[in-house]
């Protein structure tokens, strides 16, 4: 369900599986049980700080005070917190390396799109390595919109396999997990400088998911 990474007094870093809810949701899914409830449980007072999709495995950070949590939402809202994330995607992309620039906004039932009218949104894409009828690329956001990195995706035509909110519906749902992880985050916290990375399980389920392809 969820290791941990990382603990200290100030905040505690975690990593998810795919299908657990990061935080309390709204809706259908407001009586499943978050990893935030779990952890809250093991050590009493938790603070949110930035969340993960449900469907979204990797890496997540919580405060465990509120002196950490004024300072960690700081640093995300400057952008001072680096995330990557791995993505197994949808066709042969070509190009290296891109950049995604396109506003996105909320449509309704919790889909986002890409609008004019929408709020900035840029997100930064390397390939790394390319097969048959996927790719596996790189995504850092510049920002950090709901859905960002699955709709910039699914606008340059290269969804990300098993989404089931974006892409060919059909098609999507012969995938058990959605293949996006945040495996990379690096921050400068009180003048020391953490890194944490977390790929090996991500990419053990891509490979599996090509051997039956």
């Amino acid at each position: 369900m969820y290791r941990i990474l990382f603990e200290c007094n100030d905040f505690v870093v975690v990593s998810k599986e795919a299908g657990i809810l990061s935080i309390k949701a709204r809706g259908s899914l407001s009586f499943s049980v978050s990893l935030f409830d779990i952890l809250k449980q093991k050590y009493g007072t938790l603070y949110i700080v930035h969340r993960l999709d449900k469907d979204t495995s990797g890496i997540i950070l919580f405060a465990k005070n509120k002196e950490a949590h004024k300072r960690f939402c700081s640093m995300f809202e400057k952008s001072e917190v680096e995330k990557k994330y791995l993505a197994l995607v949808f066709g042969n992309i070509e190009s290296d390396s891109f950049k995604i620039e396109k506003p996105i906004k909320e449509f309704g039932s919790g889909r986002m799109g890409i609008s004019k009218d929408g709020k900035n949104a840029i997100t930064e894409f390397k390939v790394l390595e390319r097969f048959d009828k996927y790719t596996l690329v790189e995504a850092k956001p510049v920002t950090g919109r709901r859905h960002q990195i699955r709709v910039h995706l699914y606008w340059c035509g290269n969804p990300v396999v098993g989404d089931k909110l974006y892409g060919d519906m059909e098609k999507q749902k012969n995938y058990k997990r959605m293949m996006l992880h945040s495996y990379f985050i690096s921050f400068i916290y009180q003048n020391k400088k953490y890194l944490f990375r977390d790929e090996e399980c991500f990419l053990k389920d891509v490979f599996e998911l090509l051997k039956l392809v």
